[in-house]
């Protein structure tokens, strides 16, 4: 048997050539996309992280069972022509709770304290000159908001309750109107409670641009604005028009919709934040996921279903067979 991995970003693929190579199964990391189309002909399993996994790559393979995500979030693979082949598909929904969950924290704390606009400006001798004119919220007195309330919102619930902020979210997959002391709302309701906004959705058509220019119109004057999910949850035009007013006070972004726009009107503001793509990363969290979707991917080759399955209906598909 035969799997590609088509993209990383850890410094070696030690920990799955080591696995693979236990399973006397062959490893193969592709060059770019055009090698991964050639490699993927023959292969049997596919390891993705973020290359864009789409129909030309799809049904260029002719023995493809699985393909496995790095990771979370699988809006970068077509999702309907894998189940029509017969390609399962899978992901890691549970391995960096705590450092996402962190990064948004730090974050929320760095835009709220200006740590990072007041370290800019005394680096430039301007110490005294620091004016305390932007709004810094006692956070014993403020409101989280999060949008997506599953582990990753559950787990920053826990660490921003211990700052003392008061907690309430809204997702559009649950029921419950509280769940873990927390409230359930509608967005609107969250959208205009909150000081803090912060974004924990995966990215679908129902949810692309769920933050666009209505939605700033809901928020409160000062508001703080977390995206670490997908950067196309948030219409970014909107978004500059409102830190241009000043409706957003601050806003900590791990994603943005494109990472290769290198004149990006946000690069211009000191109340942005912006990091790329890194709320995953720590050392234990990163070899966890390389061994994890390893394993995963083994269990598809070996005929057993996968923990975390995200299209249950490829099942039907005739050349499916797993227990």
């Amino acid at each position: 048997m035969k799997v590609v991995i088509s993209d990383y970003v850890w410094p070696n693929i030690d920990i799955e050539k080591n696995f693979f190579d236990s399973k006397n199964i062959e490893l193969v990391v592709s060059k770019n996309k055009s090698d991964l189309k050639k490699q993927i002909v023959d292969a049997d399993g596919l390891l993705f992280c973020f290359e864009s996994i789409d129909e030309d790559i799809l049904r260029s393979s002719k023995n493809l069972k699985v393909a496995q995500r790095y990771g979370i979030g699988v809006d970068n693979i077509n999702i309907e022509v894998a189940t029509e082949l017969g390609i399962v598909v899978s992901n890691i929904p549970d391995y960096c709770i705590d450092e996402v969950s962190d990064h948004a924290m730090s974050m929320i704390l760095s835009l709220n304290r200006l740590l990072a606009r007041d370290s800019d400006l005394v680096k430039k001798g301007l110490w005294n000159e620091i004016k305390k004119d932007k709004r810094v919220y006692r956070l014993s007195e403020a409101t989280l908001g999060l949008l997506g309330f599953g582990r990753i919102g559950r787990r920053i619930s826990k660490k921003a309750k211990n700052f003392g902020l008061k907690v309430i979210a809204y997702d559009p997959y649950l029921n419950e109107k509280e769940i873990d002391d927390v409230e359930i709302h509608s967005l609107n309701k969250v959208l205009k409670d909150s000081n803090i906004i912060s974004l924990h959705l995966p990215l679908t058509e129902q949810t692309n641009h769920i933050i666009d220019t209505e939605q700033f119109d809901l928020m409160n004057k000062d508001t703080i604005l977390i995206n670490v999910s997908r950067g196309g949850l948030i219409n970014e035009e909107a978004l500059i028009e409102n830190l241009n007013n000043g409706k957003i006070r601050g806003a900590g972004l791990d994603v943005i919709e494109s990472s290769t726009d290198k004149t990006n009107g946000l690069f211009s503001f000191d109340n942005v934040i912006i990091t790329p793509h890194t709320a995953f990363f720590s050392q234990e969290s990163s070899e966890e996921l390389q061994l994890r979707s390893s394993m995963q991917l083994y269990d598809v080759l070996t005929g057993s279903k996968p923990k975390f399955l995200i299209n249950p209906d490829v099942l039907n598909h005739p050349s499916v067979e797993l227990k």
